[in-house]
């Protein structure tokens, strides 16, 4: 791939040092976020300001949007005119965690000639400021292979399949992430409940068939007291939302998941949708009188 002139719209806590990277990369990148702060901090990163969103995906090769949720794709890309903005040729890669069906029906609104990738991502603020995310394509393969080197910028890509299958797969994971994230905070307190150093028991996890993820990246905002503030109590709620439609397709009881979604959103009920993530930990520390607060040098992973 040359040079690439790149849109990106959605600059929050994902997007913002994903378009940072790109900017980086010698392509030319126009943003657009409603905040203005956001869109500051990416003209402060190489970027270049659009003033609105359909702005940033006129003569854009490759449009990249990083949204909250399927209702702010729907603004940006039907209500803002985002969509019809885009020229024969152009492909939108939409990283949002979303609903399959919606970037389907977009893709069959998009100008002729307009490919559409779903690629949501994984891997945490961390992952995106230092480009170690790995990212869910799913889309026609030449469009995916056409975006890969600049998906690559921003960490691995995995083609998942069809258009949607991107969505799918980074819901799966967050199913089990949200199901680990449960049963780590249970855990946790079982074993300081009954006797055993918090330190001891961590160490024990990571070096055992319970070790995750969750365990070595997510523990250590449990142990600073902040949960993790970068993502909300109310993506997570979200997220759990889009995966009931998809669990309406198995024709099974998935407990485990049914389990997670109440813890979630039981915490989000008292702490509250912009609570977070984390806080499912919190409600237990609260409930059994118990801390799990541990002394370290607990670095916000959003600030490594």
């Amino acid at each position: 791939m040359g040079v690439t002139n790149v849109g990106f719209v959605g600059l929050g806590t994902m997007g913002g040092p994903m378009c940072a990277r790109l900017a980086d990369t010698g392509h030319p990148v126009r943003a657009f976020d409603l905040n203005p702060d956001a869109l500051d901090a990416a003209v402060a990163a190489g970027a270049t300001a659009a003033g609105s969103a359909a702005e940033a995906a006129s003569g854009a090769d490759v449009l990249l949007t990083s949204l909250p949720a399927p209702l702010h794709v729907e603004a940006v890309m039907s209500e803002a005119g985002a969509l019809e903005a885009l020229s024969e040729g152009s492909v939108w890669v939409d990283l949002t965690t979303s609903r399959p069906d919606l970037i389907r029906r977009l893709a069959g609104e998009a100008p002729e000639g307009v490919a559409v990738v779903d690629s949501p991502v994984t891997g945490a603020v961390d992952g995106a400021r230092n480009g170690t995310l790995t990212l869910f394509a799913g889309g026609e393969s030449a469009a995916v292979e056409h975006v890969r080197p600049l998906l690559e910028r921003l960490g691995r890509v995995i083609a998942c399949g069809a258009l949607g299958t991107g969505c799918v797969t980074k819901l799966v994971t967050n199913q089990l992430w949200f199901v680990g994230a449960a049963a780590l905070a249970e855990g946790l307190a079982v074993g300081v409940r009954n006797g055993v150093e918090l330190r001891d028991l961590w160490e024990a996890i990571k070096d055992s068939v319970a070790d995750s993820f969750v365990a070595r990246h997510d523990a250590p905002s449990i142990f600073a007291g902040h949960y993790d503030p970068s993502f909300t109590l109310g993506l997570c709620v979200k997220d759990l939302g889009l995966l009931a439609e998809l669990e309406s397709a198995v024709s099974a009881d998935l407990p485990m998941t049914t389990a997670a979604r109440a813890a979630f959103e039981q915490a989000a009920e008292r702490y509250g949708i912009d609570g977070p993530e984390l806080s499912v930990a919190r409600r237990i520390e609260d409930d059994a009188g118990l801390s799990l607060r541990l002394d370290g040098d607990w670095v916000p992973h959003w600030e490594a």
